[in-house]
């Protein structure tokens, strides 16, 4: 005898879905995070986009993380979702969701271009420190909060905004009629 599933819960994971898809989440994610099935989820990804969903493998390196500029990114939305698991009771994929839109509220892409972090590859990032491959350490300069590599974990950990790398600063000015100083990332 087949089990009915509630018209309520397919309403549910259908918004999941749609959210998940506004925000540029790949086929991946959708299928990992919702119990609809395969065929639903790219009639409404076709729906939604226009077109059908990007074909290929998701990202699986630790190293994007870890590039300077990613690395605070990564970090801002990490110290945000565990901020919210604090918090909130939810589901996983609602902090998920809740924390990657307040990300962007933070770090909204500059003239229309895509933000740092993508919903996937914020997703990603979930995932490796679930499984023990980024792991989430204090900078010994400031007490921030960062991503890191489990090699980078073992011992004393600078982030980059206490050492910036010379090329993160790419514009350092001092106008002449005042005292600021301006640093562009």
């Amino acid at each position: 005898m087949r089990e009915e599933k509630s018209i309520l819960h397919d309403i549910y994971e259908s918004n999941i879905a749609m959210e998940l898809i506004s925000l540029g989440a790949r086929m991946q994610v959708l299928e990992s995070e919702t119990s609809l099935s395969r065929r639903k989820l790219l009639k409404l990804y076709k729906e939604l986009r226009g077109c059908p969903p990007p074909k290929g493998m998701l990202p699986f390196s630790e190293d994007w993380f870890m590039v300077w500029q990613q690395n605070i990114h990564s970090s801002l939305f990490y110290n945000i979702w565990l901020y919210l698991q604090k918090t909130e009771r939810c589901r996983p994929i609602e902090a998920t969701l809740k924390a990657y839109r307040l990300y962007l509220e933070q770090c909204p892409g500059k003239d229309g271009t895509k933000p740092i972090l993508g919903m996937t590859r914020a997703w990603t990032l979930l995932r490796f420190v679930d499984c023990g491959i980024i792991q989430y350490k204090a900078c010994s300069l400031c007490g921030g909060g960062f991503v890191v590599t489990k090699e980078v974990a073992k011992g004393q950990f600078v982030c980059s905004l206490c050492s910036p790398p010379s090329r993160a600063v790419k514009r350092y000015a001092i106008p002449a009629n005042s005292r600021e100083t301006s640093i562009a990332f």
